[in-house]
């Protein structure tokens, strides 16, 4: 059996982005979501037994700016030139699995960022333009 050591900054930055991108929806998307259905005691309960989400919601530009940054930075490791997998053909499977994993883990993440970015910032202002017309 061959001990194969993956690269841990990517492996590690994939999982951070998608942690990081996680947050922009629960601090921003999931509690417009639920106030939208009618679910504002949800929300209300959510946010007095999670106290954390007010603050999240509070610096969600940060919160934004930093996973933006994760993803970008994710993106640049799993994407750049110059990236190979070994000659050895078990060696190279697993690589090439690894990669499709990262790939499949990091367009989870932009798309968890979008929905996240869309309800935050795009949403309400789409909603108040549309009434207004």
């Amino acid at each position: 059996m061959i001990a194969v050591r993956v690269p841990l900054k990517e492996s590690s930055a994939t999982w951070l982005t998608l942690f990081a991108t996680t947050g922009t929806l629960i601090c921003c998307a999931l509690p417009i979501v639920l106030v939208t259905l009618g679910l504002g005691a949800t929300v209300a309960t959510l946010t007095s037994t999670f106290p954390f989400l007010i603050t999240l919601s509070q610096h969600k530009i940060w919160v934004f700016t930093f996973s933006a940054s994760m993803l970008s930075v994710s993106g640049w490791l799993i994407y750049r030139s110059g990236r190979s997998c070994p000659s050895d053909p078990e060696l190279a499977a697993l690589c090439d699995s690894v990669n499709n994993w990262n790939r499949r883990i990091y367009w989870t993440s932009v798309a968890i960022w979008s929905i996240g970015f869309f309800a935050a910032y795009i949403a309400l202002p789409l909603r108040i333009w549309l009434e207004s017309q």
